[in-house]
């Protein structure tokens, strides 16, 4: 990815511009598949993305019901079952019947995922650690209020439909001879 500084956009504070390139720019690092691999190297596990997600979910709250796991993480509520059924053979989570609803199932971590989740935590906390190692103890404190306020500020605002431009919609359209659109895969290869 270039580390060109973004463009200035009409109507856009320069200071907006630039969070939002930063933020782009974090996105894309943190997402990356050698990111995780280092991750997982560093806890010592092999699972994909998907299934790191969803046991993170499952850990940040009490026993849930897959559906419900699915909309928490806006995925078809297919792919909450595969990595379910995955993270049960693996024996990191288990189904139990709903006190509330006898028919209905909840997920819960096992201790097993627990464990796992705890490895995975700690190794992301000391690749933070090891990032922000030149930080004083007040730049992360400011750092850490500044960035929960913002994580706050993105979920309060995420159903919140954008106005924008009609210059901002797309210019490409799919091609239905070939069923690929080559300009959006080299648009989604760099942020």
């Amino acid at each position: 990815m270039s580390a060109q500084n973004p463009a200035p956009t009409a109507g856009v504070s320069a200071t907006v511009v630039e969070i939002e390139y930063v933020l782009s720019r974090m996105t894309y690092v943190a997402g990356r598949a050698r990111q995780h691999e280092r991750l997982m190297a560093a806890a010592g596990l092999d699972l994909d993305r998907a299934a790191v997600t969803v046991l993170r979910n499952i850990a940040a709250s009490d026993p849930v019901r897959p559906g419900v796991l699915a909309v928490r993480l806006s995925v078809e509520a297919s792919h909450v079952t595969r990595q379910l059924r995955q993270l049960e053979r693996i024996g990191y989570v288990v189904r139990v019947a709903d006190p509330d609803d006898r028919r209905a199932q909840l997920v819960q971590l096992t201790d097993a995922g627990l464990a796992a989740v705890e490895r995975i935590r700690e190794a992301s906390r000391r690749g933070v650690e090891l990032a922000l190692a030149e930080w004083t103890p007040d730049e992360l404190e400011r750092f850490a209020t500044l960035f929960r306020r913002l994580v706050h500020d993105f979920v309060a605002h995420t159903e919140t439909p954008l106005d924008l431009p009609a210059r901002a919609v797309p210019a490409w359209r799919p091609q239905p001879s070939s069923g690929v659109n080559t300009q959006a895969r080299r648009d989604s290869s760099s942020p």
